[in-house]
């Protein structure tokens, strides 16, 4: 292997096809087409494709977005046949179906069959599928391009087909999940909701429109939470707001939203929207493990905030915090030197005079605060 794991001209670490090696009949000299792949590594040796079957030119090849019809074939490295589907189809580009077919069928002519060697980062990856297909799994696809097709138009679906292709997308986005491919993840459910928020000519019934609600707040939580496995907090939370608002006792939005607001060190909002989940369901460990955890941070949080501002005062025997600001708005305080400074509605800070400047910023702040003010200068945060 090359240079960060890329293959190089006559690496035999290559996965080969079954069947007859390399200079047999079937395959003369093996000349992999290492053609322009939309992929993340072209010419890396990981997805390689070679016709065996000529199609009707590249006029013919199907575009993103379309619905294609292909006849599969999957087998492992020893032979062993792992997939068979005589008529799959799927919308091109959309992530529905395994990466090399997504990326390689785009290539493919129509009539034209193709064999395609995929490393196992472009299939099942490290989890493989259970039972037939062990993790890291190579394959070898056989493929053949029978028809492509304009996607039905959104507008136009009936609830139970929009419900139908919606479940489809999420049920896509969950395959994603568990294979902890987050961004693809993240992909399948913001397609499933486009799906669901498309305008439509068609009336549908109640109860199909409470379908489609229930299918767009599973699409929102699952994508609150493949956001948070990618730290994307405003995203996450902005996700589960939008559960929330249709469903504002949604436990997993609760929870979420909590934990979303724990990561950005917002203890004190996170722990009453988790005290509100737990109360929903009092026998969640989960939910009871996250917030004791968040009381124990928001304690040490505040110990520390109660000693810098005893240190800050120099007055070893306060115990508490400074006194409490009417506007309700949080204080810190700071030692001056020399120049005394004051808060100006613009919110930035200007030098007054040292000898009339100290009485006229003690009378300013007077009102909102009682401190011993020598030597201090007083700010917003």
């Amino acid at each position: 292997m090359g240079p960060r794991g890329t293959a190089q001209p006559g690496d035999k670490s290559l996965p080969r096809p079954p069947g007859p090696g390399a200079g047999s009949e079937a395959f003369p000299s093996w000349p992999w087409a290492d053609a322009p792949l939309a992929s993340p590594c072209p010419g890396s040796g990981l997805l390689q494709k070679k016709t065996l079957v000529p199609g009707q030119g590249v006029d013919t090849r199907p575009r993103r977005g379309q619905d294609v019809t292909i006849r599969l074939k999957a087998t492992l490295e020893d032979g062993s046949v792992v997939e068979e589907n005589p008529a799959l189809t799927f919308t091109l580009g959309d992530c529905d179906v395994l990466q090399a077919l997504d990326l390689c069928v785009q290539l493919l002519e129509m009539g034209e069959t193709a064999l395609i060697v995929s490393d196992a980062k472009y299939c099942y990856g490290a989890q493989g599928r259970s039972p037939d297909v062990p993790p890291n799994a190579a394959l070898t696809l056989e493929v053949e391009l029978l028809a492509a097709r304009d996607a039905p138009d959104l507008e136009l679906l009936s609830g139970k087909e929009k419900i139908e292709l919606a479940n489809r997308k999420r049920e896509r986005g969950n395959f994603f999940y568990q294979q902890a491919d987050y961004v693809l993840a993240i992909n399948s459910y913001d397609i499933a909701l486009k799906v669901i928020g498309s305008s439509s000519k068609v009336d549908f019934s109640p109860d199909e429109e409470a379908e489609l609600l229930d299918v767009k707040v599973k699409c929102l939580n699952n994508l609150a939470a493949s956001q948070l496995k990618l730290d994307h907090y405003e995203a996450a939370l902005k996700s589960c707001n939008l559960v929330l608002e249709h469903q504002p006792g949604n436990i997993k939005a609760l929870f979420r939203k909590g934990k979303v607001l724990a990561q950005q060190g917002e203890y004190r909002e996170a722990i009453p929207i988790l005290k509100a989940a737990l109360k929903l369901e009092p026998s969640n460990k989960t939910i009871h493990a996250e917030l004791s955890k968040l009381v124990k941070k928001h304690a040490d949080q505040k110990n520390v905030e109660t000693e810098m501002y005893r240190k800050m005062l120099g007055n070893p025997s306060a115990a508490g915090a400074p006194g409490k600001c009417k506007d309700k708005l949080p204080w810190r305080l700071r030692t001056m030197d020399v120049t005394v400074f004051t808060f100006s509605e613009r919110e930035d800070w200007s030098v007054l005079g040292e000898s009339e400047s100290f009485s006229v910023m003690l009378r300013e702040v007077d009102n909102d605060m009682d401190l011993d003010y020598s030597n201090l200068a007083v700010t917003r945060g």
